[in-house]
């Protein structure tokens, strides 16, 4: 049984034995679900002064590993913090024309031009900064926040479509492979997937962290669309199929061309999975080394307010990514 996902769908008309249909698409790196989950195992992976706080709000740090997705149709300046285009600045790698640090990077290609192709690795680092300031301070309301959006933006960056100006195989004729890989993959495969990926470590130089998880997501780019060109030429037939979503009927990626490509991904979508919840535990871990180690209260944190600030705001939306969106 398909474990369901709270998806995007995007109508379009169109008539499949006179059944009306959508075609069924995903616009959330990683989806909803992958995405919670990401932070729901890195909870387990924090040593014992930190588990009781995180396991005590893990609910609330779940739920809002999707806020940074969720902004993306308020903010415009929110999409390009969960992405870089290597390929704008490499020819291959190791990445080395790219500064790591921000200001110098600001001094030779713009600000501009950083936000144009991506700032996901700076903007994690930033994140990182306010977590152990916010545990420095005690606020245990944006710790939550905070910890659910680094999460978030750390799980992306472990994505190879997050780092490549053919983020969604528009430039190969692949349009929808971004979905296929980081969505429809996850939703189907993933209650095989063990997420026991062991303790959270203390990172002596995150930032260099965070450019090795790029460059490791993007040594996968090409054998990401690769493997799926060459399936698509030999399984076009097939590529396709038709779910009951509810009362919809939706055109998906066929459970065997699915199963196919996941086979010959050879269990790279697992692999950056578990690596991202074991470096989503490692920078939280870090951020409360960094902040002194303050002691963590036991017990769940009330949302200040009604917490629904951001659910109404959505509601008064168009429903419409602002800045680049991952599915066409």
């Amino acid at each position: 049984m398909i474990h369901g996902l709270i998806l995007i769908l995007y109508t379009m008309r169109t008539v499949f034995l006179a059944v009306p249909l959508l075609f069924y698409f995903y616009a959330n790196p990683w989806g909803f679900f992958a995405h919670k989950s990401i932070n729901y195992h890195a909870c387990f992976t924090l040593p014992p002064e930190m588990f009781g706080f995180y396991n005590a709000n893990i609910d609330q740090i779940k739920e809002m590993a999707i806020r940074p997705d969720q902004r993306r149709y308020l903010l415009e300046d929110e999409a390009p913090r969960h992405y870089i285009d290597i390929d704008k600045y490499e020819n291959s790698l190791p990445i080395d024309t790219i500064p790591t640090n921000w200001d110098s990077a600001i001094s030779i290609f713009g600000e501009a031009m950083l936000k144009e192709h991506g700032i996901i690795p700076w903007h994690i680092h930033l994140i990182k900064f306010r977590l152990t300031n916010a545990m420095k301070n005690h606020d245990y309301l944006q710790i939550i926040k905070l910890s659910a959006d680094l999460g978030h933006y750390i799980g992306d960056a472990h994505v190879p479509l997050h780092t490549t100006q053919n983020y969604n195989g528009q430039l190969t004729n692949q349009h929808g492979i971004h979905g296929l890989w980081e969505s429809r993959l996850p939703e189907i495969f993933s209650t095989d997937y063990v997420f026991l990926v062991g303790k959270a470590i203390y990172l002596d130089r995150p930032l260099e962290q965070i450019w090795k998880i790029i460059e490791d997501s993007h040594a996968s780019k090409d054998s990401v669309l690769d493997l799926e060109q060459k399936l698509s030429s030999k399984m076009s037939h097939v590529k396709y199929a038709f779910e009951q979503r509810g009362a919809t009927t939706v055109k998906v990626y066929s459970q065997e061309f699915s199963a196919a490509y996941h086979l010959a991904l050879n269990g790279m979508v697992e692999r950056r999975m578990k690596q991202a919840i074991h470096m989503t535990g490692s920078f939280w871990y870090t951020a409360w080394i960094d902040a002194g180690q303050p002691d963590l209260p036991f017990k769940q944190i009330e949302p200040k307010g009604n917490g629904t600030s951001l659910d109404s705001l959505l509601h008064q939306t168009k429903n419409k990514i602002m800045g680049r969106m991952e599915t066409h």
